[in-house]
């Protein structure tokens, strides 16, 4: 076993996306060589509809595909094939844009106004950037939930784990999508396939990730429940953690415990043209999306 070395911990940074809403955004619009196959990453927790209920209105995607996990609240969408649904706490829903969707996404808060989700952007190799827009919404309760016994909880939500497969598939990038919750003091490693690349997201309570260049038992310097935890490297909320090549990763939980989303793929290793919502592999198929956006041809007849 060789454990994968953590070569950046970084906060998300407040954005301002769709007709208004706050949010912060872990990564995206930089380099999209650096968690390839994964290009964006979006946590819109918000505690005021202000924020928020302006939403996302109509606007395209090609090429791609996005991942809306919802925690809090409930976000309603539409689309140009006809489309509509809700999608609650705890559902998923796994959109496939292919080659060209138009659609729309309202976030809509709880009885007490909050609302907190995540999106993620994850590219699509060359040979289906065209294919036929689908969806895969899936309910909280299709989702398995597997319970440890020294109380870890991991939700399965694509991919297999701990001998449970998650509801959602057919992804181009191969991807092993896990919401983990951890309890105070705990130690814990978790296996991923050394071909993905792969980071976590820790968006509740504290955690230190141990890095390959130190002992896996020295997480260091202060007990926290009986466990030794280094405080100086503790990640806490809104924090990405982006791993190098391994085979596992080993995370110590503070003194509150943690939750984080572990999320791995396949590496596409392709070249990439991207503006906007639609990532295509060349310059020319870009703007021959943004010309069919244009003249109203964009969205492709179903056969």
């Amino acid at each position: 076993m060789s454990l994968r070395p953590v070569l950046q911990t970084r906060k998300a940074v407040a954005a301002i996306e769709g007709a208004g809403v706050k949010l912060h955004r872990a990564f995206g619009f930089q380099d999209p060589s650096e968690l390839d196959p994964f290009l964006l990453f979006d946590d819109f927790r918000n505690e005021r509809p202000q924020d928020f209920k302006a939403g996302f209105p109509w606007h395209p995607h090609r090429g791609i595909e996005t991942i809306t996990y919802v925690l809090a609240g409930s976000v309603e969408h539409s689309d140009s094939l006809g489309n509509s649904g809700t999608l609650g706490a705890g559902d998923v829903q796994w959109m496939t844009a292919g080659s060209g969707i138009l659609h729309q996404e309202m976030p809509k808060g709880n009885v007490s106004g909050q609302m907190h989700g995540f999106q993620l952007w994850g590219n699509l190799p060359s040979a289906q950037k065209m294919t036929a827009p689908r969806y895969q919404d899936v309910q909280s309760k299709d989702i398995p939930e597997i319970t440890d016994d020294d109380g870890t909880t991991v939700r399965v939500i694509v991919g297999e784990f701990w001998g449970k497969t998650g509801p959602v598939d057919g992804i181009a990038a191969d991807p092993q999508y896990l919401d983990i919750n951890i309890p105070a003091g705990v130690k814990k490693t978790f296996r991923i396939d050394t071909y993905r690349r792969a980071f976590a997201y820790v968006f509740d309570g504290q955690a230190a990730f141990a890095d390959a260049s130190q002992p896996t038992g020295i997480l260091l310097e202060k007990e926290v429940a009986g466990q030794e935890v280094n405080i100086r490297d503790m990640s806490g909320n809104r924090t990405l953690v982006r791993f190098g090549t391994g085979d596992e990763i080993t995370v110590q939980a503070g003194p509150e415990g943690v939750r984080f989303l572990l999320i791995s793929g396949a590496p596409i290793d392709e070249p990439v043209a991207w503006h906007g919502p639609i990532v295509m592999n060349t310059r020319t198929e870009l703007e021959q999306a943004f010309r069919e956006l244009r003249n109203g041809t964009f969205i492709r007849p179903a056969h």
